[in-house]
């Protein structure tokens, strides 16, 4: 589904990203993990679109995608969650969600329409299927931390994704917050057969759910591979796992 080689990133001659390689098949889990400025966000930039690489290829089912700007590669089947959550907190969280359904329907432009009656079973939907049925007339700016990232997934979704790009999606998040997003993450991934691209600082949650992961230094690509084979891998060990962040 993805396919990245030999990307480069450059900023005012610093080399953010200086040989990125990755891969992403169907149906997978794959993690990006590495120490603090590794580079990982701003992998997940250009392969989003916030970013044009300097060089190398980013193929998205096949097709070339660089230059394609964030809201074309969300028509095509890729959505992405923040660091930093984005989403309307004057609006409920029936709302935020809708609004990314009626986006995705083609259905923004109608000024006349009122939106309140568009794409409710649709949300609804998607509400239940995160666990936010019971919020959706919250405002989302009085929503937990923890809850806001969730609905920033639950936005994302509702852009019918093939791929999910999530950026540390339990940062900050308690304990108990952190074990709710990954059992979702899971049922994202095993009922509703979606893809998923993460990066994440918690290396024993990433080890525990990820299919293969791929570590990253000063840039590069360390190695992709399983669960095993990262954390047996003598460069990794002194490169991350050994304790140096």
């Amino acid at each position: 589904m993805l396919q990245i080689k030999s990307l480069r990133k450059s900023f005012d001659g610093f080399q953010a990203v200086k040989d990125a390689n990755l891969s992403v098949n169907q149906g997978e889990v794959v993690a990006v993990i590495g120490p603090n400025g590794a580079g990982k966000t701003t992998l997940f930039n250009l392969v989003s679109g916030q970013l044009r690489p300097d060089a190398g290829s980013v193929l998205f089912k096949g097709e070339d995608i660089r230059g394609l700007s964030p809201y074309q590669l969300c028509r095509k089947g890729m959505s992405r969650s923040f660091q930093i959550v984005k989403i309307f907190s004057r609006m409920s969280v029936f709302e935020n969600v809708q609004t990314a359904v009626i986006s995705r329907m083609g259905k923004t432009s109608n000024f006349f329409t009122p939106a309140g009656g568009i794409a409710v079973k649709e949300t609804e939907r998607i509400l239940e299927a995160m666990g936010l049925s019971g919020k959706r007339d919250r405002i989302c700016g009085l929503l937990s931390h923890g809850d806001q990232k969730v609905l920033e997934m639950a936005i994302s979704l509702g852009s019918d994704p093939q791929l999910l790009i999530l950026d540390e999606p339990t940062a900050g998040m308690s304990s108990e917050e952190t074990a709710t997003t990954i059992d979702l993450m899971k049922r994202l991934s095993g009922e509703m057969g979606l893809t998923i691209l993460f990066c994440e600082h918690d290396v024993e949650l990433v080890f525990s759910f990820s299919d293969r992961i791929m570590v990253m230094q000063q840039g590069s690509t360390i190695i992709q591979g399983t669960p095993d084979q990262v954390r047996n891998d003598p460069q990794v060990k002194k490169a991350y796992l050994g304790g140096h962040d």
